[in-house]
């Protein structure tokens, strides 16, 4: 059985400058990609995203490549399709894939 992959998890914080920085200066990770709305950080094994409350909720993201079949997606900036979707206790997930198959 092929097990699901976590892309990544989403955690809010109030200023994504000062946070990229602590993260950075606090852990063995890289910056991947950062404005002032969001920043994306590399680990070994996973990524963590910084995002503001007013941008994206809380989350973690998981891949599916049948995303764009779910219906109500929404295109990144970076590229990648995704949707939000919640569990039976209102945690938020993204259902998210990085290779568009409209353009396959």
């Amino acid at each position: 059985m092929k097990l699901d992959t976590i892309d990544h998890i989403a955690i809010q914080v109030k200023d994504i400058k000062k946070s990229l920085d602590w993260y950075v200066n606090n852990f063995n990770c890289k910056e991947i990609y950062s404005d002032t709305t969001w920043a994306f950080i590399e680990f070994k094994n996973t990524r963590l995203a910084l995002v503001t409350n007013d941008q994206h909720p809380a989350h973690f993201a998981i891949l599916d490549d049948d995303v764009e079949q779910k219906g109500n997606t929404i295109v990144h900036r970076d590229g990648s399709i995704s949707k939000y979707i919640k569990d039976n206790n209102s945690n938020f997930i993204e259902l998210i894939t990085y290779q568009s198959k409209k353009n396959d």
